[in-house]
């Protein structure tokens, strides 16, 4: 049984249908993503997992109980939100006791001075929580500080901590890093990635940054539009998308898609040169999908384009390439000691790495060619 069950959620907000029967399951110990585009329904589900939310139909279940009527301060789940909603007026150590003292302690022990009297046990346990927590984030030299004080970084550990003393089902994360800047979101994603292997607890994260959900994640669900397209581990997603909506989100740069056609006899047909012979059919168009790594340059490549632009990453170069047969251009990636003596405005030929290329049919939809297993590259 999964620890998390999401069954046949709808949301709608007036005309305007932001989930269309959304379902997906949740294992203990998963760190599961949620990634797509703005507006894509994926915070708007993570609220209705959290229960800040209603869905309009569609059941919630936490460890095979059903929690779709109850409040989302009864169902034990964490959540850190993007802006990490700290109190500004208390130190690290208050902020990280709050949720604690709301859960544990009556109205009486949680009052200034009387508080501590009154619930001297409870005050105890919650302080040696918190300190256990700070310890385990390496933000005990905090805790007497403000948020005011505090790095970007620092902040964002605190909002993990208030989560963490919770001792939570699970942990529900809103883009909690795109407040960061670039080097530092990096740096926070090992740290994310690390917390979560020490705790061995369910993380639900969700972001638009597809780094974040290919990095970190044990699978990730693609919503775009209110639907999951795709769910599963980073790998077999970006290689093998199961439509060109997913390939295209999933990859950067993106992956290349071209027009290709198959023939009655067979013939496997891409800018106007034959690639593969496979079983013959019905003839059809295609769109053919190349990451950029699955492109190289080749003396006596099949394929020529001048190249319009050249992206240098360091240890990668990636060359845009305008061809004559299409209004796109074709993003290749080149060692820099290969591309060191070319430049823009120059013709170079590339081929592609056969095994590599992903058929999509006109509707998106992908397809695997008859013979797919026996294809061969056409001399």
């Amino acid at each position: 049984m999964s620890q998390i069950s999401l069954s046949g959620i709808h949301k709608s907000f007036g005309s305007t249908e932001v989930l269309k029967g959304v379902s997906l399951d949740i294992e203990a110990g998963e760190f599961v993503t949620l990634v797509g585009p703005s507006g894509c329904g994926k915070s708007t589900l993570l609220r209705i997992l959290a229960g800040l939310d209603s869905a309009d139909t569609g059941d919630v279940r936490i460890q095979a109980q059903s929690v779709t009527q109850t409040r989302a301060a009864d169902r034990n789940l964490a959540m850190v939100f993007q802006s990490y909603a700290l109190y500004p007026h208390l130190s690290v150590a208050e902020n990280m006791m709050t949720p604690l003292k709301m859960r544990e302690l009556g109205w009486a022990g949680r009052l200034p001075i009387v508080g501590p009297l009154v619930a001297r046990r409870a005050c105890r346990d919650i302080h040696a929580r918190v300190e256990a927590v700070a310890e385990t984030l390496k933000i005990t030299p905090l805790l007497a500080r403000k948020p005011g004080q505090l790095s970007g970084g620092q902040r964002q550990r605190v909002a993990l901590g208030r989560a963490m003393v919770r001792d939570p089902v699970a942990f529900l994360m809103d883009e909690p890093l795109s407040n960061l800047d670039a080097a530092l979101r990096v740096h926070m994603r090992a740290e994310l990635s690390e917390l979560h292997r020490r705790l061995n607890a369910t993380f639900v994260y969700v972001t638009h940054d597809q780094a974040e959900a290919l990095t970190m994640s044990d699978r990730m669900a693609v919503m775009m539009q209110g639907e999951i397209l795709q769910v599963g581990p980073p790998d077999e997603i970006y290689h093998n998308p199961a439509s060109l909506a997913v390939a295209r989100f999933i990859g950067s740069p993106a992956i290349n898609v071209l027009p290709g056609e198959k023939l009655a006899d067979g013939r496997v047909v891409l800018l106007g040169q034959r690639l593969f012979n496979v079983q013959s059919g019905q003839p059809r168009a295609l769109f053919i999908g190349l990451r950029p790594e699955h492109l190289h340059l080749a003396a006596e490549g099949r394929f020529e384009g001048m190249i319009s632009h050249r992206e240098n990453l360091g240890s990668d170069l990636f060359l845009h390439l305008t061809l004559k047969e299409m209004d796109n251009p074709v993003v290749i990636r080149a060692h820099p000691d290969q591309a060191r003596n070319v430049a823009r405005g120059h013709n170079v030929r590339f081929d592609l790495d056969p095994a590599k290329v992903l058929f999509f049919e006109a509707d998106g939809q992908r397809v695997t060619l008859d013979g797919a297993r026996q294809l061969e590259v056409a001399q």
